[in-house]
């Protein structure tokens, strides 16, 4: 895909009013978002900027953040939003530390904007270490995970 074709999906994004668009074809994925409006957020936590909110919609799978201390691979958050373990309260959670994982397994769940979005593995391994707490506000490349890769 050139530059031209992804111009011509943007114009009819606005021609349509469309806030999101996503295309897979062979090895291709593309995902396009709108820039949202600010959220506002409780005293104590950092509101997303323009740039957060471009950063967050570059990407849907988790953002790997290169190796840990301990030569794992960091698993960071793509969006600001509420960090999920399981499906439902009272389900089990996706994973749990010293799990095997493999590429396209969901880690947890990002809700934004009442959205709930899966984050799922780039890379098989297993998962060394969990950063965040169930129900937890995440910013924008927040550590999520530390996968040690197979």
């Amino acid at each position: 895909m050139d530059f031209d074709e992804i111009n011509k999906i943007l114009k009819l994004m606005r021609a349509h009013d469309l806030a999101e668009f996503e295309l897979e074809r062979d090895d291709l994925h593309i995902r396009l978002r709108k820039a949202e409006t600010p959220v506002v957020t409780p005293p104590g936590l950092r509101s997303a900027g323009p740039e957060d909110v471009n950063r967050a919609s570059a990407t849907a799978e988790a953002v790997s953040g290169g190796t840990g201390e301990s030569g794992a691979t960091i698993v960071k958050a793509p969006i600001l939003g509420t960090f999920y373990r399981a499906s439902a309260p009272d389900a089990s959670p996706f994973v749990e530390v010293g799990d095997v994982v493999k590429p396209g397994d969901v880690l947890c769940i990002i809700e934004a904007m009442k959205l709930m979005n899966d984050i799922k593995s780039e890379h098989a391994g297993e998962v060394v270490e969990i950063f965040v707490e169930n129900g937890q506000p995440v910013q924008y490349g927040e550590r999520l995970f530390a996968i040690r890769r197979a």
